[in-house]
């Protein structure tokens, strides 16, 4: 069956509360997504965000971004008054997330939102006056990995948000003692995270519910490595490769490529594979399984790093001085699969692809990835269209790469203009002048790239909203080496109009893409 979707971040959607949210704005972009018949809704990680506001670099693989609970649905429960959301200052710019005005926003009316929700219970701790049953049954289905993240929260909070590897020494190495009567003392604050996850998993799964409903798979994002400054590096040990100081030995980036000159120095702590061997890969099922509960279909990014993975000695300035070595290849998916069934599975498969990662892709069966902004370089490209095959996912571009329009007008080279221009015989003759070049229309251009994706033999197109839209460089979502004003870009709203839905479906009706129209209630 050929499918279509749409590349939009939940933090994207626009709302009064400085970042798009599981309310109001998001409900309705289900029901575009069924009116423009699309069967995916795909999104970025739903982790909290962390250094340079990434959401590849958050403070657990496990727990939701709080930043996403809808504040109006708090209101309506009677646990934040219409006062104080109208008081609150979450930045001057609708069309960008302010980050820092969200951080210094959002928590205290979360906090609020928590203090009203604990009086309700008359003050006993753990008592959901409003939703007893499922509070109770999320902390204790959650409590693998959930009490390990509010106590890290509250510790965070304790340390001013420092790194963990700034905590005092009782607490960065983890003394059973130390962490006990922390917690002891610290029972409201490790309450409070709790409650954050609990608001954000049930508000989520309604929302992925609707979404169910009307025919919409949640195609969401598993980022291969944890972040250094997480919960999971924090009691992880020996998942990670560790110095004679209990230090990370090394860390993760990738080589010199088309982003970047001298790599991508990323400073994700690296996974003691054989360690993950002698335990079954325990922790992978446990974090996939868990993924699984959230969304639909999974892709997994950085696919090349479970073949071979680009390893940095720590400390260093930049990727350039790292080397390859060997993954958990298939052994890991075999475990995966062996636990938890077929898994649905799109694997990241891009940047620098040697034969030994085409062969673990072609034995893992996952369809892997085709991104048009590629294919115009030169040769018998395989991004081209005529080399798609069915069991892969095609893409105008990631979210690494700039928009359409933006590509076109100022990030394509003279030679992939040209060469796309040939391609898809947008001018008159097969070897266009720079003059020919310049009076093709940006938007004719995008059309052409969105219909040469929705044409492909892909099984799976997918569209990034921005790219529908039209926008340029303002909508770029992430430039990956450049730290900060990235995952910024939020729509406006209004945006989902009738005649764009309309629009959209009749584009994929042509290339049979469409989904049925369903009534979700």
């Amino acid at each position: 069956m050929r499918e279509s979707g749409i590349l939009m971040p939940v933090s994207s959607l626009p709302g009064p509360y400085g970042i798009g949210c599981f309310g109001k704005a998001a409900y309705e972009f289900v029901d575009f997504l069924a009116a423009a018949g699309q069967s995916i809704w795909q999104i970025l990680p739903l982790s909290p965000t962390g250094y340079g506001d990434s959401p590849y670099q958050s403070c657990s693989a496990f727990a939701g971004n709080p930043y996403f609970i809808d504040l109006d649905a708090l209101k309506r429960e009677g646990l934040l008054t219409a006062e104080a959301l109208e008081d609150a200052d979450f930045g001057e710019d609708a069309g960008t997330v302010d980050y820092g005005a969200l951080y210094t926003a959002r928590y205290p009316l979360l906090r609020a939102a928590y203090k009203a929700w604990r009086e309700g219970c008359g003050g006993k701790y753990g008592c959901a006056f409003y939703y007893p049953d499922d509070y109770y049954a999320f902390t204790l289905e959650n409590e693998g990995w959930l009490e390990d993240y509010a106590l890290y929260m509250a510790l965070k909070t304790a340390n001013e948000m420092h790194s963990w590897t700034e905590w005092p020494k009782e607490y960065r190495l983890r003394d059973e003692k130390a962490l006990a009567a922390f917690a002891r003392e610290n029972e409201e604050e490790t309450g409070f995270w709790k409650f954050l996850q609990y608001q954000f998993a049930r508000q989520w799964q309604a929302l992925k519910a609707y979404a169910n409903r009307k025919g919409i798979q949640i195609l969401g994002d598993l980022p291969i490595y944890v972040s250094a400054d997480s919960v999971d590096a924090w009691v992880g040990g020996p998942l990670f490769e560790l110095d004679a100081e209990g230090g990370f030995a090394r860390v993760a980036g990738c080589p010199p490529d088309y982003f970047s000159a001298d790599g991508q120095l990323w400073g994700n702590p690296l996974y003691n594979w054989d360690y993950h061997k002698q335990t079954g890969f325990g922790w992978w099922i446990q974090r996939v399984r868990h993924a699984l509960g959230i969304y639909d279909l999974i892709r997994i990014d950085h696919f090349r790093g479970f073949d071979t993975y680009w390893a940095i000695p720590a400390g260093s300035a930049t990727a350039r001085t790292g080397k390859w070595e060997i993954g958990p290849r298939m052994e890991l998916f075999r475990a995966l699969e062996n636990a938890l069934g077929a898994l649905p599975i799109i694997a990241e498969d891009l940047g620098e692809l040697t034969q030994s990662v085409r062969d673990l892709l072609a034995e893992s069966g996952f369809p892997g990835m085709k991104v048009l902004q590629f294919a115009f370089g030169g040769g018998d490209n395989e991004y081209l269209p005529h080399n798609h095959i069915k069991n892969c996912v095609v893409y105008p571009g990631t979210h690494d790469n700039t928009t359409l329009a933006d590509w076109w007008e100022n990030g394509a080279a003279p030679k992939e203009q040209q060469t796309a221009a040939v391609y898809f015989h947008l001018t008159p003759t097969l070897k266009p002048t720079a003059k020919e070049l310049a009076a093709l229309k940006t938007d004719a251009v995008r059309l052409t790239l969105i219909r040469a994706a929705l044409g492909s033999a892909a099984n799976r197109a997918v569209i990034p909203l921005y790219d529908w839209l039209g926008l340029g460089a303002e909508a770029h979502l992430n430039t990956p080496g450049k730290l900060g004003g990235n995952w910024a870009w939020r729509a406006k709203a209004g945006f989902g109009t009738a005649a764009l839905a309309g629009t959209i479906r009749q584009e994929c009706e042509v290339y049979c893409r469409t989904a049925p129209v369903i009534s979700a209630k």
